[in-house]
């Protein structure tokens, strides 16, 4: 055991992962942000949000959030990995004093084993889609047929191949295959398949995009051109700058696209050396995941839906989220191309999902592996196995009950609020209690780029006053987005008028009792019941498997103490 300092130990431990190359590493790290959510759920934002009027509050978000956040990961990371850390309890806990950081920490823990229950459900979606796709089960099939066949496939009960629970076998298949990359390593799992992975999936996305924008009315069945999608993306609508809803829709989004606050950006940059660059990586990878998202993404869905359904109905199926075009509504449309190149096109799509989806469950493991690595000195395929069963045991409620609501639960609690929450407070301990003098000496060791100083001020002020106010805007956040009308009506005696989808009335479940209440078919009122119970249910199991983990964190404080490993 030797000094770093007069205040902090490193302790040799049996841990010995190391990325293979820097270009191994900016892909793994930009297959971490590149997601499912860069093509599914960027344009349904951009929808629900008019298009234009959400695309400048988004490249705001992105310059004064999204890329100091980058920063601050990537060098809390690369800081607690000096000292043996590759988990963020104890990469937060070297950073200061404080013994309850390190609690705050079991976000980066908790958030990837709830997140990585729910996404490797969806990421099996996009492995059935594939297979579907190239045996031609959507030919021929028109809009409804699509969309029932969906229905039916997250249905257990049904099946659409004469296997029976199809959509569990898709489940353990695709968590199989995480866990036996994971048991692999960084260099020999993780690099590997972002080698891979990344290359086809922009060669992929660049088919559908040339697909999508060349588009022209009247043809392969087309009512519209892709240039009647874009152009709606595209014109902007400054009066969008004074609408909180759509600057909460952009700051939410931008935190879901680049995988911040999760935990997997700092266990990553934890095994980079202490003397590499991290403020070109993340620049690197942060800029392929928005060229992957702005440029790629949103020349997929957004023409080619907008091209045969036209504007108004696009918006009427992104109500339903980015489900109700991606996998209701695509197959069917890539159908009209014909029968082989509509096969390859839903081969490229769902595939392109697959590698976004896959790199991006990665990443959400290894977190989870290096703790167990790290504080029990686990070897690799053990850590592998036992986060393969978590998420088996923790996952199989979305799929058993992805229609009671269980897989939304998941979704919003642990892939938006645990984001925010814990986004605010690392902000807070980097520029605040770290201080922002070292926290700027720490991003510019070994940096292959002039940072500029204006980021300095950006981090320390700008930064958390903007996760503060989508964290106060998500909590409270007025009905129909219209604050105005709610602080009359408090003014007035009448109390605030909360919007359904705000953290306080997803918490009390305000809308779901509204629909019972003015519901009048029992059947309607049992079914709806019955999903307000596994909706309670599913989240009294997030908040057990917080406060397990948090517990798990403290054995691990408790031995780390009784072998001499602290300062």
């Amino acid at each position: 055991m030797r000094k770093e300092s007069t205040d902090t130990t490193v302790y040799t431990s049996t841990n010995k992962e190391a990325w293979g190359s820097r270009v191994g590493l900016i892909l793994a790290m930009a297959g971490n942000a590149v997601g499912l959510g860069n093509f599914l759920r960027f344009p349904v934002k951009a929808m629900q949000n008019g298009g234009g009027a959400f695309i400048i509050p988004y490249l705001i978000c992105f310059l004064l959030m999204g890329i100091p956040l980058l920063w601050i990961e990537w060098s809390v990371g690369r800081f607690g990995g000096k000292l043996g850390n590759h988990s963020t309890p104890f990469i937060l806990d070297s950073m200061d004093k404080g013994k309850f950081w390190k609690y705050i920490g079991v976000f980066g823990i908790f958030t990837n084993i709830a997140v990585a229950s729910y996404y490797c459900y969806l990421e099996s979606w996009t492995m059935a889609y594939v297979y579907h796709s190239l045996v031609g089960t959507f030919r021929g099939m028109d809009q409804n047929g699509v969309a029932s066949f969906f229905a039916n496939y997250v249905d257990i009960h049904s099946t659409t191949t004469g296997l029976p629970y199809e959509s569990i076998l898709f489940f353990l298949l695709c968590l199989t295959l995480n866990t036996y990359i994971l048991s692999k390593g960084l260099s020999g799992g993780v690099e590997k398949v972002a080698k891979i992975g990344m290359p086809l999936l922009i060669f992929f996305g660049v088919f559908l995009a040339y697909k999508g924008i060349s588009l022209e009315s009247g043809k392969e069945g087309a009512i519209y051109g892709g240039s009647v999608g874009l152009n709606f993306l595209w014109t902007p609508q400054f009066d969008s700058l004074w609408d909180p809803k759509v600057w909460l829709a952009a700051a939410g989004q931008m935190f879901f696209t680049l995988s911040v606050d999760m935990g997997t950006i700092q266990c990553y940059a934890s095994y980079v050396s202490k003397k590499d660059d991290i403020a070109l990586n993340a620049m690197s990878a942060g800029w392929m995941n928005e060229f992957v998202e702005v440029v790629i993404g949103s020349a997929i869905l957004i023409p080619i839906s907008v091209g045969y359904l036209g504007i108004d109905k696009v918006i009427e199926l992104t109500q339903s989220g980015g489900l109700g075009l991606g996998f209701r509504t695509m197959p069917f449309l890539f159908g009209q191309w014909g029968e082989y190149l509509g096969a390859f096109a839903g081969l490229a799509f769902f595939g392109l999902l697959f590698f976004s989806g896959i790199t991006s469950s990665l990443a959400m493991g290894t977190p989870c592996m290096g703790f167990m690595q790290d504080e029990f000195k686990w070897k690799r395929g053990k850590a592998a196995l036992s986060f393969g069963l978590i998420i088996l045991i923790l996952g199989l409620p979305t799929v058993l009950f992805f229609n009671e609501g269980v897989f939304d639960q998941y979704d919003y609690w642990a892939g938006e609020v645990s984001l925010v929450v814990f986004a605010l407070a690392e902000t807070i301990l980097f520029a605040w209690v770290f201080g922002i003098e070292k926290g700027w000496k720490e991003i510019n060791q070994g940096a292959d780029i002039t940072v500029p100083r204006f980021y300095k001020f950006v981090i320390k002020w700008i930064t958390p006053f903007l996760l503060l106010f989508v964290f106060a805007g998500s909590l409270i956040g007025p009905e129909g987005g219209d604050w105005g009308a709610s602080f009359a009506s408090l003014l007035n005696g009448n109390g605030w008028l909360l919007d359904n989808g705000s953290i306080i009335a997803q918490l009390f479940n305000k809308g779901l009792k509204e629909q019972i209440a003015s519901a009048t078919d029992p059947a309607v009122v049992n079914t709806l019941e019955r999903k307000l119970l596994y909706t309670n249910g599913a989240k009294l199991l997030l908040l057990y498997v917080f406060a397990v983990a948090a517990y798990v964190v403290y054995i691990a404080y408790r031995k780390r103490i009784k072998e001499g490993r602290f300062r």
